[in-house]
């Protein structure tokens, strides 16, 4: 897991721009903390930051091979699991490392572009080809590694996060009504980057940029398949190819371990490490001062996490570690400093981002690698917006619909409001949406409307929560894999109909089926929970004085409505924070 960045340009000799090409690089730093390297041509400048997770001395980036047309060079973010079988398939060619980065570059070689239908895994990448004098941008299927770009007048500018594209002059830090119709939708818009003139690399797609434009191709998308197993034969599969996921997201030549959250996602991955592992799997569990003994169930969780999480620790027989906070370092100003730096955008959960953060910089001083549960609840159907009868007969975004008193709080300044008609926007963003999903022939309304719900989730929300989760791991040098986004699930669930996704009666039948048998039974009997937020009231009261405090001309009143403080609950007072910081460091020009 690496930070990557660089600059082409066709009017221009980048040799003379080091100074600019290492500051790039130096943004990435938390994101690669073990080794730096850049390296320039005339039209070409890359850098690269590593957190060194396979072949620690022989990986080192940018990686360069050359040819007598010109030289071929790669900077490469994330992990190819399936690089041992790719390596077989190059067995002719002559290795000088033993990185999954060299296969993969190895792997454009042979194959060109075409090297990403072949790959397993996460990852964001970059190729100059000297024989072409083009650069080759390429992300996962399922964005789980965040790749950002940046046309200019002769060329591009590229990076993992927008804070590389920043330290370069060219770039300007601009936001317009798309980019805020973009954070307070709580939509992720394809390529919308929040930026004005930045894009994102979108999932499953190759950008070409060479000096006649940049074009783009889409290698992978999710498809409407006729599913054609039964419901046993479908949790078998489901089981086994969770049992060869697990298996090559564990390689590692660092120190490994899982989230551990005592729902069914998480336990089920701790559960199957820890029979893959020949030693104890090492889990760790975000918790709270007094949460466990004072928790009060409410509308989102029945249930606290923490009895479950021992249940699983001790049922697997982990070295598990709870990561336990207060109130007062959740409600540390500089905490939430760290974190909208560490994510660029303000788009922020409160309480939600400081523990996530915390807990991520717990673990790193243990382990490199972390495996989570993330996006099981998109791929398997388990949120409990996809049980409600309203929700599944109403044509928005299901997620919003759950959340709507949350978002009609009156959070928006009112000519902000105005001007961006988010009512419109997502009226429009939804539709445009809808209309992406491909119908299988005979497919009864209902199973459709549902099919339509998971393309939502799995298109336009788990991005949301994938970036999140990638920007606050990677600010501590800690690299977290999704086992659940291997696309050969996804691709498999997704084309599951509704009836076997809930054949039980209950939310995630087919991963209930498929782990019941290696976790303890009160995992296997627990409703839904999401991921923990503090109860406690001396955090509201913390962060009420906070938000009592920002100064009445501050330029965060252009965006929120100054009354909100006083009439709005806990979401718009973390709102309001977390934009206040935002303005504060990032310091941007507001068009609308």
């Amino acid at each position: 897991m690496c930070g990557i960045t660089g600059w082409v340009s066709y009017r221009r000799n980048l040799t003379r721009e080091q100074e600019t090409l290492e500051a790039m690089t130096e943004t990435m730093s938390c994101r690669g903390p073990d080794a730096a390297g850049t390296w320039s041509e005339t039209n070409a400048a890359l850098g690269h930051r590593r957190l060194a997770v396979i072949d620690l001395p022989g990986g080192a980036q940018p990686m360069r091979v050359p040819t007598p047309d010109g030289d071929v060079v790669m900077v490469y973010s994330g992990e190819a699991y399936n690089f041992t079988e790719l390596r077989d398939e190059l067995s002719d060619e002559q290795f000088f490392s033993d990185s999954d980065t060299e296969v993969v570059l190895r792997g454009y070689l042979r194959w060109g572009p075409a090297v990403a239908d072949r790959l397993n895994g996460m990852y964001a990448f970059a190729i100059w080809d000297g024989r072409t004098k083009e650069l080759v941008m390429i992300r996962d299927r399922m964005g789980i590694k965040p790749f950002y770009f940046y046309p200019t007048a002769d060329g591009v500018l590229f990076g993992s996060e927008p804070k590389a594209i920043f330290a370069n002059p060219l770039a300007k830090r601009v936001v317009d009504v798309d980019g805020l119709r973009e954070l307070f939708g709580f939509v992720k818009s394809p390529r919308n980057a929040f930026w004005q003139g930045m894009q994102e690399v979108e999932p499953g797609t190759i950008v070409t940029v060479s000096a006649g434009g940049i074009r783009t191709r889409t290698y992978w998308r999710l498809e409407a398949k006729q599913h054609t197993d039964s419901v046993e034969d479908s949790v078998l599969r489901v089981r086994e190819l969770l049992d060869d996921i697990v298996r090559r997201q564990l390689i590692a030549d660092v120190p490994r371990c899982v989230l551990l959250s005592g729902g069914l996602d998480s336990s089920a991955i701790t559960a199957l490490a820890g029979q893959q592992l020949d030693e104890p799997v090492r889990s760790f569990a975000v918790d709270f001062v007094g949460q466990a003994e004072n928790f009060q169930p409410d509308e989102m969780r029945a249930t606290p996490d923490t009895p479950y999480v021992h249940d699983v620790a001790d049922h697997v027989k982990t070295d598990h570690t709870d990561i336990v906070l207060d109130h007062g370092v959740l409600s540390d100003p500089e905490l939430r400093r760290k974190v909208v730096t560490a994510r660029d955008i303000p788009n922020g959960l409160g309480d939600m981002d400081g523990s996530l953060y915390l807990l991520f910089k717990a673990i790193r001083g243990k382990s490199t690698v972390a495996l989570s549960g993330e996006s099981a609840d998109e791929i398997f159907g388990g949120y409990k917006q996809f049980h409600d009868p309203e929700v599944q007969r109403t044509d928005f975004f299901p997620w919003l619909m759950l959340a709507r008193d949350m978002m009609s709080e009156p959070l928006i300044a009112p000519g902000l409001a105005e001007a961006m008609d988010l009512r419109s926007y997502l009226g429009d963003t939804y539709a445009s949406a809808v209309a992406e999903v491909d119908r299988v022939d005979g497919e009864d309304d209902f199973t459709h409307r549902m099919r339509v719900m998971s393309y939502l989730h799995l298109t336009r929300f788990v991005r949301i929560l994938l970036d999140r989760k990638d920007r606050m791991s990677m600010a501590v040098g800690l690299e977290v894999r999704v086992p659940f986004c291997d696309h050969r699930l996804v691709e498999y669930v997704y084309n599951t109909p509704w009836s076997m996704k809930t054949y039980d009666g209950r939310e995630k039948s087919l991963l209930r089926g498929a782990a019941k048998d290696v976790l303890p039974e009160s995992v296997v009997k627990r409703v839904k929970s999401p991921y923990p937020s503090t109860q406690d009231p001396l955090y509201l009261a913390d962060i009420e004085q906070q938000a009592k405090a920002i100064p009445a001309g501050h330029p965060v009143f252009s965006l929120i409505d100054h009354n909100a403080i006083a009439t709005g609950g806990r979401h718009t007072l973390e709102r309001t924070l977390t934009l206040a910081t935002w303005l504060d460091i990032y310091q941007p020009e507001m068009v609308f």
